[in-house]
């Protein structure tokens, strides 16, 4: 029976595009929107977590049942833990608490050991990055584990590859402009170098975050826009497929994300809403004729217990025993 899957593995990718609506002005090109929290874990994530981890089953660096070590701001660590879970592998992972308590429970639900790295005031840095990865690498020789080393592992290229692969076919080639925000650069990189494999002149911007703008040249700093801007120039990074660079502060970010669960049902993280204001901008620019394609990077449930979503408390009033 088709609708029987032999795993949740199975459910990874192919994931639908959505129309923007009210957050678009008038005279903006149309903006489509990649719902990559209908991945099992709620984030497009899964794609390179499966991708990292067979790449190495097929090689040999990982054995059946062996360890998996990895640093990670939480959503590549969710992933990781729900491929391990399926694979039988143990899983060590380094996270802070500059990153959502869901994140780090997710992990820990689906089994994996978690090492928790302190950061400084709850904001992401590149001191905090390199610290995470220097605790990985003491893990990895301590356990003999395989690291999957996000940040240097180009593997994961080939599952964004997939996901530009989707795009085109589900636009029917119409793409003008491809927008997505950076953090080991695979996905902004991975999906404009298949889109621009069909039509070079497609507009590619990645987005980074203002406080951190450190591929516009800018100095590094601290942000809290989870899941992106590693603080220093990525490995993965590559500029020769990525046309453009925009700059988007946390505060823009997080409105964003706000408006965009409220004004049109997308519950979403503070990377995507950096996508949107991004992908607004090129909207404009383009025109009423183009499309602009843009990922709604994982699910607003990671988020609730962070500045994002926290203070929407504010909005619940008691009832006193009469009638509104």
């Amino acid at each position: 029976m088709s609708g029987i899957h032999s795993s949740i593995l199975e459910r990874i990718g192919d994931t639908p595009l959505i129309e923007l609506h009210d957050l678009v002005p008038q005279g903006s090109a149309r903006i489509l929107v990649k719902l990559e929290s209908e991945n099992p874990t709620g984030s497009m994530k899964d794609r390179m977590a499966l991708a990292m981890i067979e790449a190495a089953e097929r090689d040999g660096r990982l054995q059946p049942g062996g360890r998996v070590v990895e640093y990670t701001g939480g959503s590549t660590g969710v992933s990781l833990a729900l491929v391990c879970a399926v694979k039988g592998s143990p899983l060590s992972i380094v996270t802070s608490d500059a990153f959502s308590v869901e994140k780090r429970n997710h992990m820990a639900a689906l089994g994996a050991e978690l090492t928790l790295v302190r950061s400084a005031g709850g904001g992401m840095d590149a001191t905090l990055t390199r610290t995470m990865i220097e605790a990985a690498r003491r893990i990895t020789e301590r356990t003999g584990g395989f690291w999957t080393d996000q940040l240097n592992n180009a593997d994961q290229l080939a599952a964004y590859h997939r996901m530009g692969e989707e795009i085109w076919a589900q636009t029917g080639g119409r793409v003008d402009a491809f927008v997505q925000s950076t953090g080991t650069a695979a996905s902004a990189r991975g999906v404009s170098e298949a889109l621009r494999a069909h039509r070079a002149d497609i507009l590619t911007v990645a987005v980074e975050p203002a406080e951190s703008a450190v591929l516009s040249g800018g100095k590094s700093g601290v942000h809290r826009i989870e899941g992106i801007g590693a603080g220093f120039v990525v490995p993965l990074w590559d500029p020769k497929p990525i046309a453009e660079i925009a700059t988007v502060s946390t505060e823009e970010a997080m409105a964003m994300a706000r408006k965009l669960a409220a004004a049109e049902g997308l519950f979403a993280g503070t990377s995507t809403g950096a996508n949107v204001v991004a992908a607004l901008e090129v909207a404009k620019r383009l025109g009423p004729k183009a499309t602009v394609v843009t990922v709604l990077c994982d699910s607003g449930i990671k988020y609730l217990s962070t500045l994002l979503y926290k203070d929407g408390a504010a909005t619940v009033r008691e009832w006193d025993g009469g009638y509104a």
